[in-house]
């Protein structure tokens, strides 16, 4: 990088007397200029400062302006970023500059305001200023930082358009884009040109089914996951717990609990305790309670632990089957669950049930 600052501060000085030397200006100025040129290029930034603080120029002066530009990518070869933006933006502002120059110090200055985080700053620079690639770049990273997806990735489908090759790093970054604004279709379209170009990474396989949940495609998710699985790609189950949790997390527990089903159906998760009773918890969250209901019976069963019965018993109670929530409720009991939840559940359903009653004798009578 050092050497690049040293690289463009050459050519930009270099073009610059070449400049000096075809307007009229001063010819002390000129020797100056020439001088702090010679000396910035063999590195002897102290003895270009000095020819450039001896000479004397007239204000709003071309000669002025060129002497600030000097001071600018001098400040900057050694490093001096913010003073290198105050340097050549007063040399821009002066409107004393070419047309050429002030297009170059234009795109210098973003690239000073983009190395110091001032990014609006930079996009300022930019206004007006002929897209190529290299102020695309700017643009995209400028709005990126500044939190602007939204800006960046219309100039990034631009950037990206119509080339033979793109980088990971951009394909990642379309990936990203695409769906930190919740556009999934754009995003699994990216996500599948670098799944192509690493079929063996169990990373691009995760985020595939990942995106694919995010829209709500949980057949899809797990159609990617067993596509993957076939292919010999090994998961932890941490990894497709993550995937459960993400549908669980975005309020969607109904999918989290087709996703386990489906892993559990084609073995890729182990079916044991554990698994069973987070299936019959993802069903309670949404609320579908037959369904948790049947899970926690034959966990009650397997484990006989008296939180699964007292879980049984809530989910019965739920529906009204009072009299099997309150058969679950003295298995809980006898299985050692928490007295007092056992009594008030009890307390609860008996009430119900006993209101029920009367009300169903009441209308015996009419």
């Amino acid at each position: 990088m050092r050497r690049l600052i040293l690289a463009v501060c050459v050519l930009a000085l270099s073009a610059q007397t070449a400049s000096a030397a075809a307007q009229s200006i001063a010819p002390d100025v000129f020797r100056a200029l020439q001088n702090a040129q010679a000396a910035q290029q063999a590195g002897k930034y102290t003895e270009a400062e000095q020819a450039l603080s001896a000479v004397k120029t007239k204000p709003d002066s071309l000669e002025q302006a060129l002497v600030w530009r000097s001071q600018g990518y001098l400040v900057w070869a050694q490093g001096h970023s913010k003073h290198a933006i105050s340097l050549l933006d007063k040399a821009l502002r002066s409107n004393q500059l070419s047309a050429e120059q002030a297009a170059e110090d234009r795109l210098n200055l973003a690239k000073l305001s983009f190395s110091v985080k001032n990014y609006q700053q930079a996009l300022q620079y930019l206004q007006g200023v002929t897209a190529t690639d290299e102020i695309l770049e700017i643009r995209i990273q400028s709005w990126q930082g500044l939190g602007r997806l939204d800006k960046a990735l219309p100039l990034a489908d631009q950037y990206v358009k119509g080339k033979k090759t793109i980088s990971d790093n951009w394909l990642q970054f379309m990936v990203g884009a695409n769906a930190e604004l919740k556009r999934y279709a754009q995003a699994e379209q990216w996500q599948k040109q670098l799944l192509q170009r690493s079929p063996d990474q169990l990373n691009a396989w995760k985020q595939l089914a990942a995106l694919q949940q995010m829209a709500g495609q949980h057949a899809k998710a797990l159609a990617t996951l067993r596509t993957a699985y076939s292919k010999g790609i090994t998961f932890k189950s941490s990894d497709l717990d993550s995937l459960i949790n993400l549908a669980s997390a975005s309020e969607q527990p109904w999918q989290a609990a087709r996703l386990l089903e489906g892993m559990l159906k084609h073995g890729m998760l182990a079916r044991n305790a554990t698994s069973q009773e987070r299936l019959a918890q993802l069903h309670w969250q949404a609320r579908d309670y037959p369904n948790a209901a049947r899970q926690y019976a034959q966990l009650a069963k397997q484990t006989g632990k008296g939180q699964h019965w007292l879980n049984l018993a809530q989910l019965e109670i739920q529906q009204g089957r009072w009299d099997a929530g309150l058969q679950a409720l003295t298995a809980a009991e006898k299985a050692g669950a928490n007295p007092q939840q056992v009594r008030a559940w009890r307390d609860w359903a008996q009430s119900r049930l006993a209101l029920e009653q009367k009300h169903s004798n009441q209308l015996a009578r009419k």
